[in-house]
C-alpha cells in the first residue's frame, strides 16, 4: 500500500507515547504523519461546560478547552512528527466554534480538518487524507524518541511524566524504589518505559 494508517491508542499522551517511545523503537517504524482526532464538544468539556448544554454554542468553553488540543500537537512535536488534526464534526457543531479551533491550530502550523464521515462516508474523510498526504509529501519526518535505551528507568519516567504530563517533579515510594532496584539486578534497565495514567491525564 501507499499509505498505512494505524490507531496508536487513545490520546497522544497514552497512546501515541507508547506507539512512538515503545513500537516505533522496537520494530524500526517510522511515522510520516500524526493525526490527532478531536472534537468540538470534547473541547467545549475540557472548557467546564454544562454537558447538558453541549449543542448551544459556547465560544468561551471552546476557547478554555483549546490548551488540552494544544498540549497534544505539542507532545507530538517533541518526537518530530507533523501533525494533521482531524475534527470530527458534529451536527450541533457551530460554524464560530470550527473557525475557533481551526485558527488556533493555524497559528501552531496544524490543518484542522473537518471530517465528516459519519454523515458521507469516505466522501465526508477525503479532504482530511488529502491534507495527509499533503502534509507527508511536504515535510520531513525524523522520529525522535523521548528517552534513550541506556537512561535508567528512573530517568525514562522522569522524562515521560514531565515532558508529556508536564509534572512538576516526580516521587519514587519506597516500594517503587525497591522494584525499580531489582529492575536493574536483574539487567532490565535497556527496556522501555510502558507508564499508566489516571482519566485526568494532564487536564487537572
Amino acid at each position: 500500500a501507499d499509505y498505512v494508517v494505524t490507531e496508536a491508542g487513545f490520546g497522544a499522551d497514552l497512546g501515541a507515547e507508547k506507539f512512538l517511545n515503545i513500537k516505533c523503537r522496537k520494530t524500526g517504524l517510522e511515522p510520516s504523519c500524526a493525526v490527532v482526532v478531536a472534537t468540538v464538544r470534547a473541547l467545549k468539556l475540557h472548557g467546564n461546560a454544562d454537558p447538558k448544554n453541549l449543542a448551544q454554542e459556547d465560544l468561551k468553553a471552546v476557547t478554555e478547552g483549546l490548551p488540552n488540543l494544544m498540549r497534544h500537537i505539542e507532545n507530538l512535536s517533541k518526537f518530530g512528527i507533523p501533525t494533521v488534526v482531524a475534527l470530527n464534526r458534529f451536527p450541533t457543531d457551530t460554524e464560530n466554534e470550527i473557525s475557533k479551533v481551526q485558527e488556533v491550530c493555524k497559528e501552531m502550523g496544524v490543518n484542522a480538518i473537518l471530517a465528516e464521515h459519519w454523515k458521507s462516508g469516505g466522501k465526508g474523510a477525503s479532504k482530511l487524507a488529502e491534507i495527509v498526504i499533503e502534509t507527508i509529501e511536504n515535510n520531513d519526518s525524523e522520529l525522535k524518541f523521548l528517552y534513550d535505551d541506556k537512561d535508567k528507568p528512573e530517568l525514562k519516567i522522569k522524562k515521560i511524566a514531565k515532558e508529556i504530563y508536564r509534572a512538576e517533579s516526580v516521587n519514587f515510594s519506597p516500594t517503587a524504589t525497591k522494584k525499580l532496584s531489582e529492575i536493574s539486578k536483574l539487567g532490565f534497565d535497556d527496556f522501555p518505559v510502558c507508564m499508566a495514567k489516571t482519566q485526568y491525564s494532564f487536564s487537572t
